[in-house]
């Protein structure tokens, strides 16, 4: 039984963390979290772009 309480326990604070963090992203009134949010979206794409794409911008490209 004690393996089922923890299992429990620990979806409810995954749950809770994700609601926290759903409101942390979603707070319209906190400057500072929107700031958060948005330079961590900013690198998100960033890195993305950088390590996803095979092209590069730099070489010279085809003359078609």
């Amino acid at each position: 039984m004690t393996g089922a309480n923890e299992k429990k326990g620990s979806s409810s604070g995954v749950m809770e963390w994700i609601s926290s963090a759903c409101r942390f992203a979603t707070d319209r009134n906190d400057f500072r979290r929107n700031l958060l949010v948005n330079l961590g979206l900013f690198a998100a794409g960033v890195w993305v772009a950088r390590n996803l794409s095979d092209f590069d911008l730099m070489s010279p490209q085809p003359v078609t």
